[in-house]
């Protein structure tokens, strides 16, 4: 059973700005990484605030696997949970095999390489607990480019594959440069929904990087976990978010949790705070929404069942 009994209580005014909400970034259980709840438990946290739908993260395995071992347990949970997969070494990396039987199984998200790329591993490199390549999981670290410098074929056919499953893309935390020719591939081969993880943590793209990535189709991710004080790292003050929301603007912003971890706050908890501090700061409701309801749930694939 989640304990909640130390969670924050939301007003009834945040409530309803919370109402149909849709994160894209959590970290529930099982997985090699401590949790503090599983995806059965994230379902029930992510009801505190009517959540409308969940995308469950692995950095290290088909996350749909998961939810259909758990269907029973999940039939009567009140918040559906998705899943996808991430292209680390776990599963081959960029390998189109791997993101073929995810879509087959019903994932609705492919991430490009997240602990197994370079841009990872550097920013990982000393022992800040967060388990890179060459760690006990026996990562290696993935790439998209083949050896003369283009995009590889396997590259190329996870975005037709993705592009075909109408599903989306996330760029993981691999390098600006490399994001940026696999957004390119991806979005000439017809990709719709394309995600910018944190592009001021481990990933470190530049404006003109983030304005490229925001031509091909891409939105831009920031997560709560980022700006919680219960979070160490990186702590970034909540008027960074603010910035960034007037920078790119909330039609192309999405906010999401990137909780589950097992010292770290709740999912939920994580929007009661967030979101309230940007409230208190002068983003409007409409556009809280627009950042949290609205462009999450296209990215999930279900305005067409709005």
């Amino acid at each position: 059973m989640l304990d909640t009994r130390d969670s924050p209580i939301p007003s009834p005014a945040l409530l309803k700005v919370l109402d149909g909400a849709v994160d894209l970034h959590v970290h529930s259980g099982p997985s090699p990484f401590p949790r503090r709840l599983d995806h059965v438990e994230a379902s029930y946290d992510a009801a505190r605030i009517n959540m409308r739908a969940i995308l469950i993260k692995s950095h290290h395995h088909n996350t749909v696997m998961d939810l259909l071992a758990m269907k029973e347990l999940l039939k009567d949970a009140p918040t559906p949970a998705f899943g996808g997969v991430a292209l680390n070494s776990e599963v081959g990396g960029v390998n189109p095999s791997a993101v073929a039987v995810a879509i087959q199984m019903g994932g609705r998200a492919v991430w490009g390489p997240t602990v197994s790329a370079g841009q990872h591993i550097r920013a990982h490199s000393h022992d800040d607990g967060f388990p890179t390549a060459g760690s006990n999981l026996e990562e290696k670290e993935e790439t998209i480019w083949a050896e003369d410098g283009t995009v590889s074929p396997e590259a190329v056919r996870v975005t037709q594959l993705v592009a075909e499953a109408g599903i989306m893309l996330s760029g993981g935390h691999l390098d600006a440069d490399s994001m940026k020719a696999l957004f390119a591939t991806a979005q000439e081969n017809g990709v719709r929904r394309l995600l910018l993880h944190h592009p001021d943590f481990i990933v470190n793209a530049s404006e003109g990087d983030v304005e490229e990535m925001l031509r091909y189709g891409a939105y831009v991710e920031h997560e709560m976990s980022m700006y919680h004080p219960a979070v160490p790292a990186p702590g970034f003050p909540i008027q960074q978010l603010v910035d960034w929301i007037e920078r790119v603007g909330p039609e192309r912003t999405v906010i999401d949790s990137d909780l589950g971890q097992k010292t770290n706050p709740l999912p939920v908890d994580g929007y009661i705070y967030v979101i309230q501090q940007l409230l208190d700061h002068g983003v409007k409701e409409k556009d809280v929404r627009q950042m949290i309801c609205r462009n999450t749930a296209f990215l999930l694939g279900l305005e067409e069942s709005a």
